[in-house]
């Protein structure tokens, strides 16, 4: 341009700069395919494939029985459950999907950015189950049909109400840092479990890094599940839990466990578990089929009655006397800012606890 005209290569970089530019103002968006309802055909077919694969970020014992339910219901699909921590599926999901390894059929995650890096990769096949489209809330349906949430649940506080009393428990996560909790409080890790990085990402957002430098002088005891924190409480290994999951609380404490459940002052981390259809899997009917069946009516009812999940399904009822969402003060993640932090909370977190 030295001599005030445009060369063949500043006109391409130029218009190649304007689309891109209107390409990422406007995105385009697929319409979301019309909602499935089972047929008969579709049962034949997932018959004659005969076995789904699920990925699965929930407790082994939660995945295990929605696969020998469905096994009931649809005689003749055998579930095969592969179960692990949000984090690490995601790593085994990347690396066979790189590797054109076409194994998973169905999978849920507790991290909620997951889905949108397997939408942006192209890896997600659009299916709208009938009971999704009838009976969720739209913002917890992907626009595209790509995933919906199939349960949640909340990240609390907890104590053991042998070693601490009601008076003297924390109300807060700024309590957790009171000097007399130094080497009582147990936590589970960013780097295994979806739920956990969920967490962080939202403490940090509440209360920044400090609270996690501060909290790190307190020689907590670190484990990996947000389901484990729950347990070790229970046992009386430690005396409080700085987060773990709800319904491992709520469970416990219905069989006369000495345990409690917090709702911190600043907020409950609410857990979002997406679950969604590969594009490349290798039994697609019988994953629409699982998939249809985990947002059924039946299904949902049992993530609330035996497990203590929570359900989006209208059609689903609350379990007696607890509070509902709608009535507690929530701390919702943005999943895509949730995605772009990720690995940078995972990195710091493992700094700042040496683990």
């Amino acid at each position: 341009m030295m001599d005030g005209k445009l060369s063949r290569r500043d006109l391409l970089k130029a218009s190649t700069a304007l689309a891109a530019g209107s390409a990422f103002a406007q995105p385009l968006k697929a319409a979301a395919p019309e909602p499935s309802v089972i047929t008969s055909a579709l049962i034949e077919a997932a018959r004659k494939e005969g076995k789904v694969s699920f990925y699965s970020a929930l407790e082994l014992p939660v995945a295990e029985r929605f696969g020998r339910l469905f096994e009931t219901k649809y005689p003749g699909i055998a579930v095969r459950v592969e179960r692990s921590g949000a984090e690490r599926l995601f790593q085994r999901i990347g690396q066979e999907q790189a590797s054109r390894i076409n194994a998973v059929d169905v999978a849920n995650s507790t991290d909620t950015g997951h889905y949108l890096d397997w939408k942006r990769n192209g890896w997600l096949a659009p299916y709208v189950p009938e009971d999704v489209a009838r009976h969720l809330p739209p913002d917890q349906v992907d626009a595209e049909g790509m995933f919906a949430t199939v349960c949640a649940w909340l990240e609390v506080i907890g104590y053991n109400t042998n070693l601490v009393k009601r008076e003297d428990a924390p109300r807060s996560y700024a309590d957790l840092l009171d000097p007399k909790w130094r080497g009582r409080l147990v936590k589970a890790h960013p780097a295994y479990s979806g739920a956990i990085l969920t967490v962080t990402y939202l403490l940090v957002r509440a209360l920044g890094w400090s609270f996690f430098e501060k909290l790190a002088q307190q020689r907590v005891m670190q484990v990996q599940s947000a389901a484990d924190p729950p347990k070790k409480i229970q046992a009386g290994e430690r005396a409080i839990m700085t987060e773990g999951n709800d319904y491992n609380v709520a469970l416990l404490k219905e069989q006369g466990q000495p345990v409690e459940a917090v709702n911190a002052a600043e907020g409950n981390p609410l857990i979002i578990v997406s679950c969604g259809i590969f594009r490349n899997a290798p039994n697609p009917n019988a994953a629409r089929l699982f998939q249809s069946f985990m947002f059924s009516a039946e299904a949902q009812q049992v993530f609330v009655d035996t497990f203590a999940h929570r359900s989006f399904h209208a059609l689903v009822k609350e379990r007696p006397g607890r509070a509902p969402l709608a009535a507690l003060k929530l701390l919702k993640a943005d999943s895509a800012e949730l995605l772009a932090q990720a690995e940078e909370i995972k990195a710091r977190y493992v700094k700042i606890f040496g683990v």
